[in-house]
């Protein structure tokens, strides 16, 4: 069901033990994990070999993942993915990360214009949602660039005993 994507500049690709190496950099940088309040820093290349099995788990599943993959030099920037599908109300959570040295170039608006399309004519979602920390200006801004709005509704996430407000951001494709 899931299948490879491309835009532009951009390849999204499954995700698969191959991006290893390249899961356990993107999740053990600080500058990714800033806004990451649901799990520590990776300390380990095991653990980046257990994220890559959650996400390529035998379909139907819930969730899934592509690593961002640069064209022009074939360099993986980041990730992005679906989680948290409610196949019931045809909703779905989007999610996405970025190394840092490729901020503010547009490759991520790319990536979800390309997920927001599969979305919405592979997979027949009517709404897409976005759990965004409060303080996470850039995200907001991609989101709402994307069409998102804040829907008025929170949640709040608890991480290392302190509790982190993300505004719901929803998306609907009907």
């Amino acid at each position: 069901m899931f299948h490879a994507l491309e835009t532009d500049r951009l390849l999204l690709k499954n995700i698969s033990l191959d991006d290893t190496g390249f899961i356990f950099s993107e999740f053990s940088d600080d500058d990714v994990n800033e806004f990451l309040y649901d799990e520590e820093p990776m300390t380990d290349e095991k653990e980046a070999v257990d994220l890559i099995n959650f996400y390529t788990c035998p379909e139907p599943r819930e969730q899934h993942r592509w690593i961002l993959i640069r064209k022009s030099d074939h360099v993986k920037i980041g990730t992005c993915g679906f989680h948290c599908w409610d196949r019931v109300h045809s909703a779905i959570e989007i999610g996405y990360d970025m190394k840092k040295p490729y901020w503010g170039n547009g490759y991520m608006q790319e990536a979800v214009s390309a997920m927001i399309h599969f979305a919405k004519e592979d997979l027949k979602i009517k709404t897409l949602k976005a759990h965004i920390y409060e303080h996470n200006i850039r995200s907001m801004c991609l989101a709402e660039k994307q069409g998102f709005i804040f829907s008025g509704e929170t949640i709040v996430y608890n991480f290392r005993g302190e509790e982190y407000l993300h505004k719901i951001y929803i998306k609907l494709l009907i």
